[in-house]
């Protein structure tokens, strides 16, 4: 496993969001006052998405806000890499699986269009709005090559696509997710194969319910 460290320029001071806060309190109410260091993770994840990364000052007021040792969260957020301890790309953060399937079906080549657009991974983009990075392994294989870009995954990639969907969110536009052929989900390509009978669906086929014999409750006596 690869350290994780945080970054090297911090900023003074953390300060959360009104709805930020809100959202702390829904989780930590979750847990007995005792066990309130067990809303962490969520609470850790909820800066994410105010900050876009988790910074120092953060942990700091992560731990005053549930009592617990800075250490302790810091402990936390080094160890998940879904916790991103250097600022990213405002636009986008696109993550390319790495894993095998998607590499024998082009990651590759997903990861040549993101050095060419945006530069070396896990570092900025000289205008600030992109930042991109090799994973493993997201668990959609079955539409390999795809990957994870912001909370979303965007699967059966071609460098063309991707191309396209950088320029998307170049532009200040939000791409569809999903699939980029014919296909629902993980089904096949053109649609689902088997279970494609609706009456599988609508209850139609459903048959009623036959108690066996002497099958009744019994009743309790007066």
């Amino acid at each position: 496993m690869s350290a994780r460290r945080l970054a090297k320029e911090q900023p003074a001071s953390f300060a959360f969001a009104k709805e930020t806060m809100q959202k702390a309190e829904w989780w930590i109410a979750k847990y007995p006052a005792e066990r309130r260091q067990s809303a962490v993770i969520p609470i850790l994840w909820l800066v994410q998405k105010q900050e876009g990364w988790v910074s120092e000052p953060a942990m700091r007021a992560i731990a005053d806000l549930l009592g617990m040792p800075v250490i302790r969260v810091l402990e936390v957020a080094t160890f998940y890499t879904m916790f991103q301890l250097e600022p990213v790309g405002k636009a986008a953060l696109i993550q390319i699986c790495g894993t095998t399937p998607c590499m024998i079906r082009g990651a590759g080549e997903l990861m040549d269009v993101c050095r060419s657009r945006i530069g070396p991974k896990d570092k900025l983009s000289a205008d600030g709005r992109f930042t991109w990075q090799e994973v493993e392994c997201l668990g959609a294989c079955v539409n390999a090559p795809m990957a994870q870009i912001n909370d979303y995954y965007f699967e059966d990639l071609t460098p063309a696509d991707l191309e396209k969907i950088i320029d998307d969110f170049a532009a200040g536009k939000n791409p569809a997710p999903g699939p980029r052929v014919d296909r629902q989900t993980s089904a096949p390509e053109g649609g689902p194969l088997t279970l494609t009978d609706p009456k599988l669906y609508d209850g139609s086929a459903a048959r009623p319910i036959k108690r066996l014999p002497n099958s009744e409750p019994k009743k309790e006596p007066a």
